[in-house]
Order: structure tokens, then C-alpha cells, then sequence
């Protein structure tokens, strides 16, 4: 049995939580881009709806990610020592607190909004309802940022795998035999 804190690649939970978490982002981001072209009424609604129950999925799985970050998840050493090593890190600690950033002014959104998710359930109001600007654009800057670092982060793991070809992408579950 090999020490998990020489392991080259994740656990199985922390790469299905990595991949679930960029699917939540990309189609969150997605939403909040695209849904200002649909006409206001009940369909516009229930996108706005969508966008907020996987809000609040990801935070759910930011804090689940987190925790077992924190507790049990497999220790893998740096693929890269020295300004390449130093780069990944502070780009993932980056990534990480773009993400409570992004989440947490979202719900304040929501909450300061009182939203009503499907017509079935809706939020309490928290807040002055003069809070809703600034609120919703610094999470709009907030997710913008983190699309454009997650699209960083993404074309760095591809450099790595397809130029450096030190088989990155193998710890996130891909090409790994």
C-alpha cells in the first residue's frame, strides 16, 4: 500500500467535486450572460430561478469541498517546484477565494433581493433594498473574474498536458489509466 501523501493524482471525490464545481460556474456564468436576451415574463423567471438554486448548490459544494479539502481529502504533491509551483498556488488560493466571493455576494443578492425561486418558495428580504446595485455588480465583476482565471486555469492545465507533457491533467482524473 503506497503512503496517499505520494500520490501523484486526487481522490475520486476530490475530482468529482472539481469537475462538478466548473460545470456549476461555466453554466451559472452562462446563465447570468445570456439570460438578459429573453424576454421578461415567466420563462426569463424561471432561468433567473435556475440561476439561484444552482447558486445555492454551489455553495453547498464549496463548503462540502473545503471541509474535506481540510480533512480528508488525499495530500498530492505540487507538480512543480519553484515560480511554476508558486504560481499554481496562489492561482488556486485565487481560485478559491473568488469562489466564496462569488457565492457569497450571490446569496446576499438573493436575500437582499427577497427572491422568489419558481414561484414556490421566496426568500426572506434581508438588507436595504438599496444594496441590490452594488450587491449584483460586484457579484457580476466577481463571477466575470472567475471565469477569466478559470479559463486561465483551464488553457495552463492543456499547456501543461500538451506542451510540457508532464501528464497534469492525469491528477484530475483525465487520461489516467
Amino acid at each position: 500500500m503506497t503512503d496517499s501523501s505520494t500520490q501523484n493524482h486526487y481522490d475520486r471525490l476530490t475530482i468529482a467535486i472539481h469537475w462538478l464545481t466548473a460545470a456549476l460556474v461555466i453554466s451559472l456564468w452562462l446563465i447570468g450572460q445570456l439570460v438578459d436576451f429573453v424576454p421578461r415574463g415567466p420563462v426569463r423567471m424561471g432561468i433567473w430561478s435556475t440561476h439561484v438554486v444552482l447558486g445555492f448548490t454551489l455553495c453547498a459544494l464549496l463548503i462540502i469541498r473545503i471541509v474535506w479539502k481540510l480533512t480528508a481529502a488525499r495530500k498530492v504533491a505540487p507538480a512543480n517546484a519553484g515560480l511554476m509551483g508558486h504560481a499554481a498556488t496562489l492561482g488556486h488560493l485565487a481560485l478559491y477565494g473568488l469562489l466564496i466571493a462569488v457565492v457569497a455576494l450571490g446569496l446576499a443578492d438573493a436575500f437582499v433581493r427577497g427572491f422568489n425561486i419558481f414561484n414556490i418558495v421566496t426568500l426572506p428580504t434581508i438588507g436595504d433594498a438599496s444594496l441590490r446595485r452594488p450587491i449584483n455588480g460586484w457579484h457580476e465583476l466577481a463571477a466575470n473574474a472567475i471565469a477569466a482565471l478559470a479559463l486561465l486555469h483551464a488553457l495552463v492545465a492543456l499547456f501543461h498536458q500538451y506542451v510540457l507533457k508532464d501528464q497534469l491533467l492525469g491528477r484530475m482524473g483525465i487520461g489516467r489509466a
